[in-house]
């Protein structure tokens, strides 16, 4: 039984780590789309977010459709995305291919972030640590995918897009080759015993807000920063990709220190002291003017930002279940879906410039949300 549960613990690991690749790698790879097809600045926050889009339905997908055709089949069928999405990528400009690609490489990332949470916290002794460290292997998964994408790329951009298909395939493989449980019979009795009260509480609510701007703030940061520092020249377009590999070093080494070194003492005042310094941050990057300062800063407001999405999703205390993350972290990834839409937009009139200080709004809501919930009484 030992066996089995460390098994599929570590399968969890295993698939979280190549899906940081894989889903990291999307806003390197939309960047080198624009540049071989020359499209607008909208089209590649649309794109952007159809991916997000599609984050935010296999959250619900992954609830349903076990009761059908059991847990397996369930991740099998929604983790081919990767696979199939970036090899659609790898063989076509077409727009609507490209839309189909990067809301299956969503299906995907989706998939197997729910697939990996119940994998890890199901199976760990520590289920803290085992999240934490699950979150590390993602963020190891893509700290290395600018260097797989660059090198690759030398080649070809369609070789660079079909490496990171193998890598999906690989994933999907060690799904096909782990003993997966959980069918119908199962999730009928979960119905049972489903409890809805979180939604007349205000702090269900008020954290689902402060993750919305936290996926918007993120996503937008992570999607468009390669496309913003290759257009803006202050860092040059060989080294811009790299730039997502300064954010997921800051947000590695942040998440391992919050967990294993500095636990916070008052979670609710350290997320606002985060969302304050983010901010800050932020708003120095944007008006940043040379190669130094841009690094500096974006490791900075990533190091900020780490600790504020687990420490949230923890702060729902009594109100976490399956049901109440079912319903807040797929509303709050619509944050996800929206501002790089907006950024495309907002570009496409006035210039990245103004698009990317657009970003600022949700790292202003992130302060007013953490002030909201710091204030609410203790359960």
């Amino acid at each position: 039984m030992e066996q089995q549960s460390a098994r599929l613990r570590n399968t969890g690991f295993l698939t979280f780590f190549f899906s940081g690749i894989c889903a990291i790698s999307a806003g390197v790879v939309v960047s080198l789309l624009q540049e071989k097809y020359g499209f607008a600045y909208g089209m590649t926050g649309t794109l952007l977010s159809l991916m997000s889009i599609g984050n935010l339905i296999a959250g619900f997908l992954v609830g349903v459709l076990p009761g059908a055709l059991g847990m397996k089949r369930s991740v099998l069928l929604l983790t081919i995305g990767y696979a199939v999405g970036y090899s659609l990528m790898g063989l076509t400009g077409a727009v609507a291919v490209l839309a189909l690609a990067f809301f299956l490489v969503g299906i995907a990332k989706g998939s197997v972030m729910n697939t990996c949470t119940i994998l890890v916290s199901d199976n760990s002794a520590n289920r803290t640590r085992g999240m934490n460290l699950m979150h590390s292997c993602y963020a190891c998964g893509a700290l290395l995918c600018p260097f797989l994408i660059a090198a690759a790329a030398r080649v070809s951009t369609a070789l660079a897009v079909f490496l990171l298909a193998v890598l999906g395939l690989m994933l999907w493989l060690v799904y096909g080759f782990t003993p997966l449980g959980g069918g119908s019979q199962k999730t009928a009795r979960t119905k049972e015993v489903i409890d809805w009260s979180f939604l007349h509480a205000p702090r269900f609510w008020l954290l689902t807000g402060l993750l919305f701007c936290q996926n918007a703030a993120e996503q937008s940061v992570t999607g468009w920063m390669v496309t913003y520092f290759k257009g803006s020249g202050i860092i040059a377009g060989s080294l811009a990709a790299y730039t997502v590999t300064v954010m997921w070093g800051a947000t590695l080494v942040a998440r391992l220190l919050i967990a294993f070194v500095f636990p916070f003492k008052n979670p609710r005042k350290a997320m606002v002291g985060m969302s304050v310094l983010c901010t800050f941050f932020y708003v120095l990057l944007v008006r940043a003017d040379t190669q130094g300062m841009a690094i500096v800063l974006l490791f900075a407001f990533a190091f900020s930002m780490a600790g504020l999405n687990p420490t949230a999703v923890a702060s729902a205390g009594r109100m976490t279940s399956v049901t109440s993350m079912g319903i807040m972290l797929p509303a709050a990834s619509s944050g996800a879906i929206l501002m790089p839409w907006i950024i495309g937009i907002v570009a496409e009139k006035a210039g990245l410039a103004a698009g990317m200080a657009s970003n600022i709004v949700p790292c202003v809501g992130l302060i007013i949300f953490t002030l909201l919930v710091a204030r609410l009484p203790e359960e």
